[in-house]
Formats: C-alpha cells, structure tokens, sequence
C-alpha cells in the first residue's frame, strides 16, 4: 500500500509539473488561432451552423418515447411481439413526425427572416431618417455617444446591406444566417431511429434466436439508461459544461417518462382483458 501511494504520489506530482507545459501549449494555440491571417481566414468562411441540437432533441425523443412503448406494454403484461411492433412503428411514425416538425418550424424562421429583410428594405426606402434614427438609439443604448455615435451610425447606413443585417440581428432579434432545414430534419430522424432502436434491441434479438430472452425488460432498462448517460455526456462535452452533471439530468428526464408510461400499463392492465 505504502509503494502505490508513492506511485500515486510521484505521477500527482508529475501532472502537476506538466500542467504549466499544458497551459503553455494552450496559450500558444490560442495565439496561432487569432493572427491576422487565421482571423481573415475564419471570417471568410461565416459563421457556423451547429445541427447539435437537433440531433440531441430526436435521440433523446426517441430513447424516451420508444422505451415509454416498451415500459407501458410490459406494464401491461403483454407479449414481446406486440413490444416489437409498437415500438417499429413509434420509431417510423413518431420520428417521421418529429424531423417533419423540425423541417416545417425551421423552414418557417427562414421565411420570417426574409419576410424581415424585405420589410427592412422597405422601411429604409421609403423613411430612411427614421432607420437612421433606430440605428442612433441602438447604438447609443450600447453606450456609444457625440461624435462617436454619429459616425458608428453614418458608417452603417452607407451600406444597405449592412444597414439591414444590423437591424435584423439588433430590433428584431434574428441571427444573421440561418440553418438547412432538411439537414435539421435529417440530424433529428437519424438520431431518432438510432437511439430509439436500442430499447427494443433485446425483444429483437428474441425474435432473431425464436426464443425469449431472460430478463428482457430488465436489459432493455439498462441499456436505455447508458443510451441517456452517453447522451447526456456528449451533449456536456461538447458544450463544455459537467458531463457527468448533463448525464444526470438526460437520465433524470428520460427515467420519469419510462416511470410514468410503465405506471399507466399497470394502472390500464385491466383494459386488455375487457377489450
């Protein structure tokens, strides 16, 4: 015990003479990413468009809505095979549905944004002094003030363009380029059938060896649950907040449902056998 904590000991105390190294090559990283050129070069390619959101909304959608299918028909007491086909079709119907959704209510914010930008234009056609103005009470609510004002306001309306693209992002709230709609709705039906499939993995494999598999809910459980962990993680890796405290709250949401569903077949068991 005594030579494992020297061990430990020794690499604690290495990794704390590597960590100003780490934060050295960090900073150097940092610096190489904003030079002039690297600047010119990011701007040039424009903003980026995250489908990460979409892709976390319909693999969480469909763990939960397909292992609510499992929870309430094995709440229920019936057999694998109706687990099965309920669940095929919540993957099929319910995520169709869901990147429909996506695609429809994405597509709708690109035109509220053009329909914008036209009213926009209008605007500065027909009453330009009163954009100007907007522009003036923008920017001086940003703090900008006197001969600094002014010219932040005559540098902006000498360029339609320009003049409009602030006025979409700064009165009205729109960013300044929007996301495909089918590739929102490709990210959420992707994710949707991948993760939704894995509750129903063991009832299909039942299928596939023609013999019940022990346990059946039970493994359907748990793999739902590491689905929500591995979720839940990813999502908090990426944007870079407590990992372990997002897979908490993906497990936490997707539990309550698959409680909830197993909960009303026990509580409706009893419909089965008077229909």
């Amino acid at each position: 015990m005594c030579a494992q904590l020297r061990i430990n000991t020794r690499h604690g105390a290495c990794g704390m003479a590597d960590l100003p190294r780490r934060r050295k090559a960090a900073s150097d990283h940092l610096e190489a990413t904003h030079t002039p050129e690297e600047v010119t070069r990011r701007l040039e390619r424009g903003p980026g468009q995250s489908y990460l959101g979409d892709f976390i909304y319909g693999a969480i959608d469909g763990t939960v809505t397909t292992f609510a299918v499992v929870s309430g028909v094995a709440g229920a007491g019936l057999g694998a095979g109706i687990i099965i086909i309920l669940g095929a079709a919540n993957i099929i119907g319910d995520g169709f549905s869901m990147a429909a959704s996506n695609y429809l209510g994405t597509k709708a914010e690109r035109q509220l944004r053009d329909r914008t930008i036209q009213d926009e234009h209008h605007h500065i056609e027909h009453v330009p002094e009163g954009e100007r103005e907007e522009i003036r009470q923008i920017f001086a609510a940003k703090g900008f003030a006197g001969d600094d004002l002014e010219s932040a306001v005559n540098i902006i309306t000498s360029d339609v363009e320009r003049w409009v693209d602030t006025m979409l992002q700064e009165e009205h709230g729109l960013p300044g380029a929007m996301r495909i709609p089918w590739k929102c709705a490709l990210a959420t039906f992707v994710a949707f059938c991948f993760a939704g499939f894995v509750p129903l993995m063991p009832f299909v494999l039942g299928l596939i060896l023609k013999r019940a598999i022990p346990y059946q809910y039970a493994i359907s459980a748990g793999l739902t649950a590491i689905t929500f962990v591995l979720i839940g993680a990813v999502k908090g890796r990426i944007v870079r907040h407590r990992w372990y405290t997002s897979a908490v709250e993906t497990l936490f949401i997707g539990g309550a449902a698959a409680g909830l569903a197993f909960l009303a077949g026990v509580l409706l068991k009893g419909v089965v056998n008077v229909l």
